[in-house]
């Protein structure tokens, strides 16, 4: 009934001028340039629907990181109408900065290819120093390392065989970060899928996620690559299995923003596409599968839920699985912002609001003194990496370091 009363595209009409997305922004609390979700979105949008000249340049500061959304009791989708609004009005296209850094398969292929080059080119400060003040990269920022084998490669060298042998199958979206920087990931997935029984598929055809070209205004290119994906992901489904992501983002823009800022129809699909550990802790609560680790490991993780994974509101599932190690001590962390919003903390003019964001959550690791920092988001791990000097690592990545192999194989009599 109340999406019958709505007469925009998106629902805004639902604000009830409440004030509390502001209250919870990361951005208002640091740069007084940003007037903050409920002025940048409900309200704006019902000025900007009159008149384009209506609409604000400081939209660009929003980090999409969705905390106004969960903290809206109205469930309006308050970022997703920010986005939509800085593609819709922006003026200008999109940069070679911002191009540069929102085709991260065309630039991930092109990097691995010459990794060592291009690892230690991005480490001299005479080159961070010219990216600086020709493309506007903040020379501040540590770039995460190229992998000189993507894990698509590996996986049909050493894997692709064998998955067939489970009678039990899932397919994973290994998505960028996992092909060019880190196969470790996809490998640890690997390994604790097939330790319980599972074999993991690839899509034929994956392509990124979209959300760096969704924030850097590329919708054309956001759109066709998510086409794609939803093509593949329906194979998938009919196919009898479900679509499972490492990355927490990913997950949240595949479910959520290809319906609502791509206007893509992906309702056939979307219960499928999960979150690995989401996925893992069903078939271990359910009782199909069985879990054993190594009565010798000892380890203390302090958890971060990523802002999307909060949006999901499937932060639990890590954190319950975690749990589960016996020699693991688990802080979870005060839910804080890292501030990098995956592209947006790279860029010159943004660096400092960044930093200043994730503060806090600097402070709350320190104050923890953790052997290690968990989380589901890629881009949190270099941000946290890069502002505490700690070791950030994956759920499923602790969980398969953990993980007695040969003792959850016999369990589940693999």
């Amino acid at each position: 009934m109340i999406d019958q009363l709505n007469i925009s595209e998106n629902n805004f009409e639902q604000c009830i001028k409440c004030t509390v997305c502001t209250v919870y922004c990361p951005v208002t609390a640091v740069n007084p340039l940003y007037p903050g979700p409920k002025q940048a979105g409900p309200d704006g949008e019902r000025y900007r629907l009159k008149h384009r000249d209506f609409y604000n340049e400081a939209l660009k500061y929003c980090l999409n990181c969705k905390r106004c959304e969960v903290a809206c009791p109205s469930g309006v989708r308050i970022s997703d109408i920010i986005l939509s609004a800085r593609n819709r009005y922006s003026r200008g296209s999109a940069g070679l900065r911002d191009r540069m850094l929102a085709h991260t398969d065309m630039m991930g292929g092109l990097a691995t290819r010459l990794s060592p080059t291009v690892n230690g080119l991005l480490r001299l400060k005479p080159v961070k120093l010219a990216m600086d003040l020709t493309l506007g990269i903040d020379r501040r920022r540590t770039f995460p390392a190229y992998t000189p084998r993507k894990f698509t490669t590996w996986y049909r060298r050493h894997a692709a065989e064998r998955q067939e042998r489970f009678a039990n199958q899932v397919t994973y979206f290994h998505g960028c970060y996992v092909n060019y920087n880190f196969p470790r990931l996809g490998k640890d997935l690997v390994k604790v899928m097939n330790a319980i029984g599972w074999g993991v598929q690839l899509m034929k055809d994956e392509k990124c996620c979209g959300v760096a070209r969704i924030a850097n205004r590329l919708i054309k290119q956001a759109t066709d690559a998510a086409k794609v994906n939803l093509r593949e992901i329906g194979a998938q489904v009919e196919a009898g299995r479900d679509v499972i992501a490492t990355s927490s983002t990913c997950v949240m823009t595949m479910r959520d923003e290809y319906p609502h800022v791509l206007g893509l129809d992906n309702a056939g699909v979307r219960d499928h596409i999960m979150t690995a550990t989401r996925f893992l802790y069903n078939l271990v609560e359910s009782g199909r599968v069985k879990l054993a680790f190594k009565p010798d490991y000892r380890l203390h993780a302090a958890y971060h839920t990523p802002c999307h994974l909060v949006r999901l509101g499937w932060g639990i599932y890590s954190t319950e699985l975690l749990k589960m190690i016996p020699g693991l001590q688990l802080t979870i962390l005060d839910y804080n912002c890292c501030g990098i919003a995956g592209t947006y903390g790279f860029k010159k003019e943004n660096y400092a609001y960044s930093q200043a964001i994730g503060k806090q959550l600097f402070d709350s690791i320190a104050e923890a003194a953790p052997d290690i920092v968990a989380t589901d988001c890629e881009t949190c791990k270099w941000q946290i990496e890069m502002s505490t000097g700690l070791k950030v690592a994956n759920p499923i990545s602790i969980i398969a370091d953990a993980l007695d192999v040969e003792a959850t194989r016999q369990l589940n009599n693999v």
